[in-house]
């Protein structure tokens, strides 16, 4: 019998209808024991975990010695007035979450400059 390649198969998969493409995968299942939805499921999982690990959490430790420039940065950076950023400032915290990593470490650079101690989480 000759192997199957994965162009094959899809090409034949298409050629289907529902009803035999169903069939199909109850064959699998019975024959190798595999559930496809376990394995429809963990791919959008892998995929989500990967996308998360791209952005990155800004977070101030300490202003530094040079408070107010930090804060000027930080009001930049957030949005956030005046009273909001130096308070942030005084308590550190999150600067921005869920950013690019790139954008990130460009926050991160512009934060250290300053003197402030900055991490990404």
């Amino acid at each position: 019998m000759a192997k199957l390649t994965k162009e094959d198969f899809i090409s034949a998969l298409k050629e289907m209808t529902i009803l035999e493409v169903k069939e199909l995968v109850d064959a699998m299942k019975e024959e190798f024991g595999v559930n496809p939805d376990a394995v429809a499921v963990a791919a959008p999982a892998a995929a989500s975990e990967e996308a998360e690990s791209a952005t990155k959490t800004v977070v101030l430790k300490s202003a530094g010695g040079n408070k107010i420039s930090v804060i000027k940065i930080l009001k930049e950076i957030t949005g956030l007035g005046l009273v909001e950023a130096k308070a942030l400032a005084d308590n550190g915290g999150n600067v921005k979450e869920n950013v690019p990593s790139e954008e990130a470490n460009q926050i991160k650079a512009q934060l250290e400059e300053a003197g402030a101690e900055v991490e990404l989480a």
